[in-house]
């Protein structure tokens, strides 16, 4: 009875945390869109507010509570989370530039390689092979997106992605990935924190973007736009606030998904939200909803229902005999309680840290 209890318990955090996580990146990628429409020319910058806002906010927060505690700046920390802050802005300008020139209804679809790309970059870190019925669901999944990607002639001109968004879409999903593995992996650099993680990746991506802003000349457009008398700065600027809150939000909950679930729960969480996602951008944005594009979101839905069955079924506990030969069985829980049922691609994922928790 105590472990059902704590099955139950456990089902039910991993539920909030990815109807957090699926809420938050919602609300970013339609305001997003909204001020990249409006400001086409100042992406950077608008990435660079963000991450300042998130910073700030982390600030506000450990001032009010205990419970957020900030990190202390050392340089060997900073040293070792060189990758996850390096890899988190590369995916971030991707993503912000994929956003820019596609649909928001599309944005998920140019992204559609994340499921591949991730549970390569995962099998390749664990040296380990995913379960047939993992890769059988991924591919399901998959095809859904590239049948999204694939051209129609039901579709206008104006609604029919460039070849350069479709590779910022692919150079977004390739780091995405790799930030969903490194996630793990930089933890224990942070005391196992995610609030202290997300404080060095902001300030640190907020550091790196910088320069990149000033080279892009960013500021100087914001400032022609200021004596432009067409621009309204109210989209920005409101756009910008929000985004910045959400932002935040967004990456705690991105963390959060990661620590409680794995990479590959994770990924499927966000091809789950693209059903809704574009459900939303054609009510918001008059989207084209195409035939293909339909298809596309009924193969989403196949296979994350066929993943959720797969996840259910391996919330089971299994025998004994198989937990000691299988990888897929072990997990990365302690006292025989799965702390994740992805235990295929997360029980190397730091065992030993999690065991210290």
């Amino acid at each position: 009875m105590t472990l059902n209890c704590r099955c139950d318990a456990y089902k039910l955090k991993v539920a909030a945390v990815v109807a957090f996580y699926m809420t938050a990146a919602l609300v970013m990628v339609f305001v997003n869109k909204a001020v990249l429409n409006s400001s086409p020319d100042l992406p950077l910058l608008f990435l660079l507010l963000q991450l300042i806002i998130a910073v700030v906010l982390l600030h506000a927060s450990a001032a009010v509570t205990s419970r957020v505690e900030l990190p202390k700046l050392e340089l060997q920390t900073a040293q070792n989370l060189i990758p996850v802050v390096s890899v988190n802005i590369i995916g971030l300008v991707f993503n912000t530039l994929c956003l820019k020139g596609v649909e928001a209804s599309f944005f998920q679809i140019a992204r559609g390689l994340n499921l591949p790309l991730t549970i390569l970059v995962s099998s390749i870190h664990t040296r380990s092979k995913p379960s047939s019925r993992v890769i059988l669901a991924a591919t399901i999944v998959t095809l859904g997106f590239l049948m999204g990607v694939a051209p129609s002639s039901s579709l206008p001109t104006t609604s029919v992605p460039s070849t350069l968004s479709l590779l910022y879409g692919f150079l977004s999903s390739l780091f995405i990935a790799f930030h969903a593995v490194l996630i793990k992996s930089s933890l224990p650099h942070c005391n196992n924190s995610t609030i202290q993680l997300a404080y060095w990746t902001n300030l640190g991506s907020a550091i790196l973007l910088l320069p990149f802003v000033f080279l892009h000349g960013e500021f100087s457009i914001l400032e022609d736009l200021v004596h432009d008398s067409t621009w309204d700065p109210n989209v920005y600027l409101w756009g910008t606030l929000i985004t910045g809150i959400f932002g935040f939000l967004l990456c705690v909950a991105g963390l959060l998904s990661i620590k409680v679930t794995s990479p590959i729960t994770h990924m499927f969480s966000s091809a789950a939200r693209t059903v809704i996602q574009t459900v939303l951008g054609v009510w918001l944005f008059n989207d084209i909803l195409s035939s293909n594009r339909a298809a596309s979101i009924l193969l989403i839905l196949l296979g994350t229902m066929y993943y959720t069955w797969i996840k259910s079924a391996e919330t089971a506990i299994p025998p004994a005999s198989r937990r000691a030969n299988d990888v897929e069985a072990l997990g990365n829980g302690r006292d025989g309680f799965p702390k994740d049922s992805d235990g295929e691609l997360t029980v190397i994922f730091n065992a030993s840290e999690e065991d210290k928790q």
